[in-house]
């Protein structure tokens, strides 16, 4: 698969283009590209779809900072995959197309079709999930497609028929002195067709509730808040029109062990003053498994040691962080007598030695400033 462009190169803007910028050039390139102005180009149709993708991303200001920071990977962590067909991008972006061709995309008032509505599922991750990656399979309840009318909410064997109030425009209109206001049909509720016979299965509906089964492939490295988008995944349209997309919002549980900064780990391991002050070697857990770090002597309460490569995966190109590990030196209790005697030995050795050293501080005093 080709490497996506770059959005500001796709659009031709720079980076720092405001709203405006990025719609006037936008506009541009879907006037030139449009399937309807292109027919059978496939070459066309994909520069159509990029400029889309790009448009999409760059007006949102949260998937432009998430672009500007880590690129296409980013987006893609964070459950951005584009458009899935030419009526995605005339259902997002209509007003525009009905700027220069009179109506949404030169093909949404030849039909009926709506766009069915986005779905939301939370997901609950353990954090060793998350930092890895799975697979899940999550069950989700959403409005299908009739079987028996395929969706037209016409019984059947019948159809839908031109509403005999507006003559299929969907709208009507009544005067008001030498103007004429024109308004929704309040018959066929805007369709400009009727169904004289509606399905019994779905009530005219057109759709019935069902369950499916959706495989959701989560990303390592993903946090609290990441969304993931699987497109036309979501409820079916009206009319036949595509599907919703289906969002996961992701929740990553909390660990016992381990804590989470950007793409590193921290972690404390309890050592004692004899390892402090001796050094040691000493084996630690890490999100891989276990391996071995030397303490070295005279360490001190709260030191941290590096292990680099042993973080969280990073979203936009895959490199690990790291693991900090913090030291907390642990002051021994319920000692015995010889230990007792031990360390009191020791404390003879080292008398006067921190004792000198308060009194030189205390001997030098305050820095006075010259007057």
């Amino acid at each position: 698969m080709a490497a996506k462009r770059d959005y500001y190169e796709v659009l031709g803007v720079e980076r720092n283009a405001n709203d405006s910028e990025l719609k006037k050039s936008y506009r541009k390139l879907a006037l030139k590209y449009h399937p309807d102005r292109n027919p059978g180009d496939h070459e066309a149709e994909e520069k159509f779809k990029e400029a889309a993708e790009a448009y999409d991303v760059l007006r949102d200001s949260r998937k432009r900072q998430i672009y500007d920071q880590f690129g296409h990977q980013g987006l893609e962590g964070s459950g951005f995959s584009g458009f899935g067909g030419f009526e995605d991008i005339f259902s997002s972006f209509g007003d525009i197309f009905e700027d220069f061709f009179g109506f949404g995309g030169g093909r949404r008032s030849r039909s009926r079709a709506n766009r069915g509505a986005d779905l939301r599922y939370d997901m609950q991750l353990s954090f060793m999930e998350a930092a890895f990656g799975t697979e899940k399979e999550i069950d989700v309840e959403k409005a299908e497609a009739c079987g028996d009318c395929q969706g037209s909410g016409a019984a059947p064997g019948t159809g839908a028929e031109t509403c005999p109030q507006c003559g299929g425009t969907g709208q009507v209109g009544r005067s008001q002195g030498f103007f004429t206001v024109r308004t929704t049909c309040g018959h066929c509720r805007g369709q400009g067709q009727v169904i004289s016979s509606p399905c019994k299965t779905c009530e005219g509906q057109g759709k019935v509730l069902s369950r499916k089964k959706v495989s959701v492939r989560i990303p390592g490295g993903v946090d609290n808040g990441s969304r993931l988008r699987l497109s036309g995944e979501g409820e079916a349209g009206a009319y036949g029109g595509p599907h919703g997309d289906l969002y996961v919002f992701i929740h990553v549980e909390a660990h016992d062990f381990f804590q989470r900064e950007d793409t590193h780990v921290i972690c404390q391991i309890p050592i004692s003053f004899v390892q402090a002050a001796l050094g040691d070697k000493i084996t630690i857990p890490t999100l891989q498994g276990e391996t071995e770090i030397d303490i070295p002597k005279g360490t001190q309460p709260g030191d941290l040691f590096r292990l680099r490569g042993e973080g969280l995966p990073s979203l936009r190109n895959g490199h690990r962080g790291d693991q900090v590990v913090q030291v907390n030196v642990k002051t021994p209790t319920n000692l015995n007598k010889k230990q007792v005697a031990l360390l009191k030995q020791f404390a003879s050795l080292e008398e006067g030695k921190f004792t000198s050293k308060l009194k030189n501080i205390l001997k030098s005093g305050p820095t006075r400033a010259a007057n």
